[in-house]
């Protein structure tokens, strides 16, 4: 069985991070998507709410499973007996960093741990977890950069009602 973790913050996810997974999950016969608890950072949602919105994402998604981890990608990968990362790239800005963390893994896990790298479709290069949450925090659509439900989550966590119809756009959007 090919196996893979799609590992991040996922604060929000997006559709950046859906098209990663739906591309992933035709590769691997399982995907574990695995939000990583970073205790250095304040996150909008906790790591629970994360888990539980990327499941509600990917429940069509039979060989896709949702999990959390805290410490090194290494060990947890070494743990669930999986040898490749999927990662994200919007641009040269992320292909820098992400090769040395995917070498500094390789490296640290002795050859067991390689990193697949999947480049965004380009209707999402622009999209970042914290572009959405800047746009959110005063009251922007963001309906074009996550699912209806999670702009729902988001609104409720800056406290904006005045995107509470954002689902109801979001639908219209996804049946264009």
């Amino acid at each position: 069985m090919k196996k893979a973790v799609y590992p991040g913050s996922f604060d929000p996810m997006t559709y950046g991070h859906l098209d990663i997974i739906h591309r992933a999950a035709e590769v691997f016969d399982l995907l574990i998507v695995s939000v990583l608890n970073n205790k250095e950072k304040t996150p909008l949602f906790s790591v629970e709410e994360r888990v539980k919105i990327l499941r509600e994402a990917t429940k069509d998604l039979p060989n896709v499973q949702v999990d959390s981890f805290s410490g090194l990608l290494i060990d947890y990968a070494a743990e669930k007996d999986i040898h490749v990362a999927v990662r994200g790239l919007r641009a040269i800005t992320d292909f820098e960093y992400e090769l040395q963390i995917a070498q500094t893994n390789r490296k640290f896990s002795e050859g067991r741990l390689d990193t697949m790298f999947l480049t965004t479709s380009l209707e999402y290069a622009y999209l970042s977890s914290s572009t959405v949450k800047e746009i959110a925090s005063f009251g922007g659509n963001i309906s074009r950069c996550v699912p209806g439900f999670v702009a729902d989550l988001i609104y409720e966590k800056y406290q904006i009602k005045t995107r509470s119809n954002a689902h109801e756009q979001q639908n219209r959007a996804d049946n264009r």
